[in-house]
Protein backbone atom coordinates (compact mmCIF):
# COMPACT_ATOMS: atom_id res chain seq x y z
CA UNK A 1 0.00 0.00 0.00
CA UNK A 2 1.35 3.30 -0.53
CA UNK A 3 0.21 6.20 1.20
CA UNK A 4 0.23 9.97 -0.17
CA UNK A 5 -1.56 13.20 1.45
CA UNK A 6 -1.96 16.26 -0.20
CA UNK A 7 -1.06 19.90 1.61
CA UNK A 8 -0.82 19.78 5.11
CA UNK A 9 -1.15 23.11 7.40
CA UNK A 10 -0.82 20.74 10.47
CA UNK A 11 0.53 22.44 13.42
CA UNK A 12 1.46 22.02 16.69
CA UNK A 13 1.11 17.65 17.18
CA UNK A 14 3.28 15.81 18.32
CA UNK A 15 3.04 13.43 15.26
CA UNK A 16 4.43 15.92 12.84
CA UNK A 17 7.42 14.96 15.07
CA UNK A 18 7.39 11.63 16.38
CA UNK A 19 4.80 9.19 18.08
CA UNK A 20 4.64 8.62 21.56
CA UNK A 21 2.64 5.23 22.46
CA UNK A 22 1.64 3.96 25.93
CA UNK A 23 1.79 0.40 26.84
CA UNK A 24 -1.85 0.68 26.66
CA UNK A 25 -1.87 2.40 23.46
CA UNK A 26 0.39 -0.21 22.53
CA UNK A 27 -1.30 -3.12 23.33
CA UNK A 28 -4.90 -1.81 22.20
CA UNK A 29 -2.95 -1.22 18.53
CA UNK A 30 -2.02 -4.64 18.23
CA UNK A 31 -5.57 -5.98 19.55
CA UNK A 32 -6.88 -3.88 16.69
CA UNK A 33 -4.50 -5.24 14.01
CA UNK A 34 -5.01 -9.52 15.12
CA UNK A 35 -8.84 -8.08 14.84
CA UNK A 36 -8.36 -6.98 11.24
CA UNK A 37 -6.12 -9.60 10.25
CA UNK A 38 -8.97 -12.22 11.44
CA UNK A 39 -11.26 -10.18 9.83
CA UNK A 40 -9.68 -10.27 6.31
CA UNK A 41 -9.44 -14.20 7.01
CA UNK A 42 -12.96 -14.59 8.06
CA UNK A 43 -14.25 -12.63 4.74
CA UNK A 44 -12.20 -14.10 2.50
CA UNK A 45 -13.30 -17.60 3.01
CA UNK A 46 -16.47 -16.30 2.92
CA UNK A 47 -15.94 -15.00 -0.66
CA UNK A 48 -14.50 -18.00 -1.85
CA UNK A 49 -17.07 -20.20 -0.59
CA UNK A 50 -19.50 -18.17 -2.34
CA UNK A 51 -21.43 -16.75 0.48
CA UNK A 52 -20.48 -13.25 0.37
CA UNK A 53 -18.93 -11.16 -3.07
CA UNK A 54 -15.93 -9.19 -3.69
CA UNK A 55 -12.71 -10.86 -1.55
CA UNK A 56 -10.30 -8.54 -1.41
CA UNK A 57 -9.48 -6.97 1.90
CA UNK A 58 -6.65 -5.37 4.11
CA UNK A 59 -4.55 -8.33 5.14
CA UNK A 60 -1.31 -6.80 5.38
CA UNK A 61 -1.52 -3.32 5.67
CA UNK A 62 -3.19 -3.27 9.01
CA UNK A 63 0.56 -1.55 10.88
CA UNK A 64 0.88 1.72 8.56
CA UNK A 65 -3.08 2.12 8.48
CA UNK A 66 -2.77 2.00 12.40
CA UNK A 67 -0.18 5.17 12.00
CA UNK A 68 -1.97 6.67 9.26
CA UNK A 69 -5.22 6.85 11.87
CA UNK A 70 -2.43 8.65 14.55
CA UNK A 71 -1.87 11.58 12.00
CA UNK A 72 -5.75 11.88 10.81
CA UNK A 73 -7.31 14.39 12.71
CA UNK A 74 -11.05 15.74 12.37
CA UNK A 75 -11.78 17.50 9.85
CA UNK A 76 -9.03 15.74 7.35
CA UNK A 77 -10.89 13.72 4.33
CA UNK A 78 -9.61 10.16 2.94
CA UNK A 79 -10.01 8.98 -0.28
CA UNK A 80 -9.12 5.33 -0.42
CA UNK A 81 -9.46 2.02 -1.85
CA UNK A 82 -10.79 -1.38 -0.70
CA UNK A 83 -7.51 -2.13 1.82
CA UNK A 84 -8.41 0.46 4.47
CA UNK A 85 -10.56 -1.39 7.27
CA UNK A 86 -7.69 -1.45 9.42
CA UNK A 87 -7.55 2.69 9.13
CA UNK A 88 -11.25 2.95 9.17
CA UNK A 89 -11.68 0.97 12.36
CA UNK A 90 -8.81 2.89 14.17
CA UNK A 91 -10.51 6.20 12.99
CA UNK A 92 -14.02 4.73 15.05
CA UNK A 93 -15.75 4.95 11.10
CA UNK A 94 -15.85 0.75 10.89
CA UNK A 95 -17.44 -2.11 13.06
CA UNK A 96 -17.49 -5.40 12.41
CA UNK A 97 -20.78 -5.98 12.13
CA UNK A 98 -20.90 -2.84 9.55
CA UNK A 99 -17.99 -4.91 8.03
CA UNK A 100 -19.88 -8.07 7.38
CA UNK A 101 -23.41 -6.35 6.62
CA UNK A 102 -21.35 -5.07 3.75
CA UNK A 103 -20.06 -7.88 2.80
CA UNK A 104 -23.35 -9.79 2.46
CA UNK A 105 -24.66 -6.64 0.80
CA UNK A 106 -27.36 -5.51 3.64
CA UNK A 107 -29.02 -2.97 1.91
CA UNK A 108 -30.40 -0.93 5.66
CA UNK A 109 -28.42 2.03 6.00
CA UNK A 110 -28.86 1.07 9.92
CA UNK A 111 -26.76 -2.45 9.18
CA UNK A 112 -24.46 -0.69 6.71
CA UNK A 113 -24.18 2.91 7.02
CA UNK A 114 -21.40 3.22 4.01
CA UNK A 115 -23.59 2.20 0.84
CA UNK A 116 -26.64 0.52 2.31
CA UNK A 117 -25.25 -2.44 0.42
CA UNK A 118 -24.97 -0.66 -2.80
CA UNK A 119 -20.77 -0.88 -3.23
CA UNK A 120 -18.68 -3.85 -3.46
CA UNK A 121 -17.29 -4.53 0.52
CA UNK A 122 -14.40 -2.52 2.23
CA UNK A 123 -15.52 0.67 0.17
CA UNK A 124 -16.35 3.58 2.57
CA UNK A 125 -18.34 6.77 2.72
CA UNK A 126 -19.19 8.79 5.44
CA UNK A 127 -22.42 10.94 5.01
CA UNK A 128 -22.02 14.87 5.02
CA UNK A 129 -25.62 15.65 4.00
CA UNK A 130 -28.11 15.21 7.35
CA UNK A 131 -31.32 13.09 6.88
CA UNK A 132 -33.30 16.44 6.66
CA UNK A 133 -31.35 17.93 4.23
CA UNK A 134 -29.08 20.26 6.38
CA UNK A 135 -25.04 19.69 6.21
CA UNK A 136 -23.04 18.18 9.04
CA UNK A 137 -20.03 19.95 10.24
CA UNK A 138 -16.73 18.21 8.16
CA UNK A 139 -15.22 20.05 11.03
CA UNK A 140 -15.75 17.81 13.59
CA UNK A 141 -15.71 14.40 12.31
CA UNK A 142 -13.21 11.84 10.21
CA UNK A 143 -14.21 12.05 6.51
CA UNK A 144 -14.20 9.73 3.86
CA UNK A 145 -15.47 10.43 0.25
CA UNK A 146 -17.22 7.52 -1.49
CA UNK A 147 -15.20 4.69 -2.33
CA UNK A 148 -14.48 4.15 -6.24
CA UNK A 149 -14.39 1.50 -7.97
CA UNK A 150 -12.21 2.63 -10.97
CA UNK A 151 -8.65 1.77 -9.94
CA UNK A 152 -6.55 4.69 -9.06
CA UNK A 153 -10.21 6.32 -9.49
CA UNK A 154 -9.87 7.86 -5.88
CA UNK A 155 -6.41 10.14 -6.76
CA UNK A 156 -8.05 12.19 -8.87
CA UNK A 157 -11.13 12.82 -6.32
CA UNK A 158 -8.41 13.48 -4.01
CA UNK A 159 -6.65 16.17 -5.94
CA UNK A 160 -9.95 17.47 -5.73
CA UNK A 161 -10.82 17.89 -2.47
CA UNK A 162 -7.37 19.52 -1.79
CA UNK A 163 -8.28 22.06 -4.42
CA UNK A 164 -11.22 22.78 -2.51
CA UNK A 165 -9.52 23.35 0.82
CA UNK A 166 -6.66 25.71 -0.90
CA UNK A 167 -9.58 27.35 -2.48
CA UNK A 168 -11.15 28.03 0.67
CA UNK A 169 -7.47 29.41 1.83
CA UNK A 170 -7.09 31.36 -0.74
CA UNK A 171 -9.89 32.36 -2.38
CA UNK A 172 -11.40 35.78 -1.34
CA UNK A 173 -14.97 35.27 -2.17
CA UNK A 174 -15.03 31.89 -0.32
CA UNK A 175 -14.37 33.62 2.48
CA UNK A 176 -17.77 35.23 3.23
CA UNK A 177 -19.58 31.93 2.62
CA UNK A 178 -21.34 31.79 5.86
CA UNK A 179 -21.10 28.34 5.98
CA UNK A 180 -17.59 27.93 5.23
CA UNK A 181 -16.68 26.66 8.77
CA UNK A 182 -18.70 23.37 8.09
CA UNK A 183 -16.43 22.63 5.65
CA UNK A 184 -13.23 24.18 5.83
CA UNK A 185 -10.78 25.30 9.05
CA UNK A 186 -9.40 28.14 7.08
CA UNK A 187 -7.83 25.60 4.21
CA UNK A 188 -6.16 23.62 7.19
CA UNK A 189 -7.76 20.12 7.09
CA UNK A 190 -5.56 17.04 4.91
CA UNK A 191 -6.40 14.79 2.31
CA UNK A 192 -5.20 11.74 2.28
CA UNK A 193 -5.17 8.87 -0.67
CA UNK A 194 -4.22 5.25 -0.27
CA UNK A 195 -3.51 3.36 -3.17
CA UNK A 196 -2.03 -0.05 -4.25
CA UNK A 197 1.40 -0.11 -6.29
CA UNK A 198 -0.22 -2.28 -9.27
CA UNK A 199 -2.88 1.07 -9.84
CA UNK A 200 0.59 4.01 -10.17
CA UNK A 201 0.19 2.57 -13.54
CA UNK A 202 -3.15 3.71 -14.67
CA UNK A 203 -2.75 6.85 -16.28
CA UNK A 204 -5.33 8.69 -14.24
CA UNK A 205 -2.54 8.15 -11.09
CA UNK A 206 0.16 10.14 -13.25
CA UNK A 207 -2.88 12.66 -14.28
CA UNK A 208 -3.98 13.20 -10.58
CA UNK A 209 -0.01 13.89 -9.50
CA UNK A 210 0.38 16.33 -12.42
CA UNK A 211 -2.66 18.31 -11.65
CA UNK A 212 -1.63 18.32 -7.95
CA UNK A 213 1.45 19.67 -9.04
CA UNK A 214 -0.06 22.30 -11.16
CA UNK A 215 -3.07 23.25 -9.14
CA UNK A 216 -2.89 22.59 -5.75
CA UNK A 217 1.26 22.73 -4.59
CA UNK A 218 1.87 25.85 -6.62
Amino acid sequence: MATTFFPSQHTNTKASLYLQLSSTEVCNDYKLAVLSRETSLLGRREVLTGKAKFGILGDGKELPQLILAKVFQKGDFRSGYYRDQTLMMALGKLTLEQFFAQLYADPDLNNEPHSGGRQMNSHFATPFVKPNGQWHNLMQTFNTSADISCTAGQMSRAVGLALASKQYRCNNELKKFKQRNLFTNNGNEVTFVTIGDASTTEGVFWEAVNAAGVYVFR
